[in-house]
């Protein structure tokens, strides 16, 4: 059976979004060489991504072009040919190479996509979603990267759920930077 991954930065205080929606406080790695092996080696991992709209937009625009291919080749080499799905009721047809658009509820989609022989599957930011699936009890891996950073306020990934899982702490890293890694299984 296919394995539902989800990795997401988050702020110390447990927020993926700031009060007005921003994420930029967790692209601040320039030059952090330890993060950037740790992003190339999880980028040659084999799976899928799953992304919703905004991200996958987000995604999408950056790493499909010709600086991010000059900054990180590695990973942008693995995310253009990696497969991938995008939830959204707005988008038609992605552009993006190897995208397939579910348009029906998330839950719904990827408890199919799990009963079916295929490549474990990554969700990648996409609060959301991740709510979503949390809530539905289809996640079975959490990774979250702790950012040393207070925003106060924002938006949680696990507003609404009301399963609450039990998980077990499979790993733990410490970055020299003071971000910590935190993997968790259920």
């Amino acid at each position: 059976m296919t394995r539902v991954n989800m990795f997401n930065n988050i702020s110390l205080d447990g927020y993926f979004t700031d009060r007005n929606d921003d994420m930029s406080w967790a692209h601040g790695a320039a030059g952090d060489t330890e993060l950037n092996d740790f992003i190339s080696a999880n980028a040659r991992a084999s799976g899928a991504l799953v992304f919703g709209r905004r991200t996958y937009e987000m995604v999408e625009t950056f790493w499909t072009t010709p600086i991010a291919a000059q900054q990180m080749p590695d990973v942008a080499k693995a995310m253009n040919r990696s497969p991938k799905y995008v939830f959204s009721r707005s988008l038609q047809k992605a552009n993006w190479a190897s995208t397939g658009v579910l348009t029906d509820d998330p839950s719904k989609e990827l408890s199919r996509l799990k009963r079916q022989s295929g490549p474990n599957l990554t969700v990648l930011g996409s609060g959301s979603i991740v709510s979503q699936l949390a809530a539905a009890g289809l996640i079975d891996d959490y990774q979250l990267m702790i950012w040393p950073v207070i925003l106060g306020s924002g938006r949680t990934l696990f507003e609404g759920n009301s399963l609450h899982p039990v998980l077990k702490l499979m790993s733990c890293r410490v970055f020299a930077s003071g971000r910590v890694l935190l993997h968790y299984t259920v």
